[in-house]
């Protein structure tokens, strides 16, 4: 399967249903909320399956894009698909194993952007939000989207961060969170 990004740029996709890339509405959507905000912006991709967002993050002109991602096939993918669409003043990482482990390696690093799209069904929110937080890997004024289905934004309650806009687009639902103000 083949999927196009910003630019009708051509990314690598594994077959079947594992990775789930993010439709395309809904990374237009996203990219579309966050225009002017992506040129040398610190990119996070968290359950980044093919890569998708993260590549379109690189094609706008961020500075540097970090993925992670549990499967090895999927991160040899990413890989691919960044290595094809990062300028040489870009630079990328993909980072293979659990996500919930592999944030606290990240703390000291704040992110202006980032986009997490975990499997629906898995109970990864609340850790995420929770080590997002903890780890201060959202940047002061940053922003955090999180891809859910439409009805499961009630387990979406991190404490210091706040949602500041929530949208649905069909079947796939995205809460945008911030850092609180104090």
């Amino acid at each position: 399967m083949s999927l196009r990004i910003y630019g009708n740029r051509s990314l690598k996709t594994l077959p079947g249903r594992d990775t789930r890339p993010t439709l395309a509405r809904v990374r237009e959507a996203v990219f579309n909320i966050w225009q002017g905000e992506i040129e040398d912006c610190r990119w996070l991709d968290l359950c980044a399956g093919t890569g998708s967002m993260g590549a379109e993050a690189l094609c706008r002109g961020a500075a540097i894009a970090v993925g992670i991602e549990k499967s090895s096939r999927a991160c040899a993918v990413i890989q691919q698909n960044w290595q094809q669409v990062a300028q040489p003043e870009q630079s990328f990482q993909v980072l293979r194993g659990d996500v919930v482990k592999w944030l606290p390696t990240l703390a000291g690093q704040p992110f202006d952007r980032i986009y997490f799209d975990p499997p629906y069904a898995e109970d990864l929110y609340q850790p995420v939000l929770d080590a997002i937080a903890e780890h201060q890997l959202l940047a002061l004024d940053g922003e955090l989207a999180v891809e859910h289905s439409p009805d499961r934004s009630d387990m979406l309650t991190p404490t210091t961060l706040e949602i500041c806009r929530h949208k649905v687009y069909g079947n796939t639902a995205l809460t945008f969170f911030k850092v609180k103000s104090i």
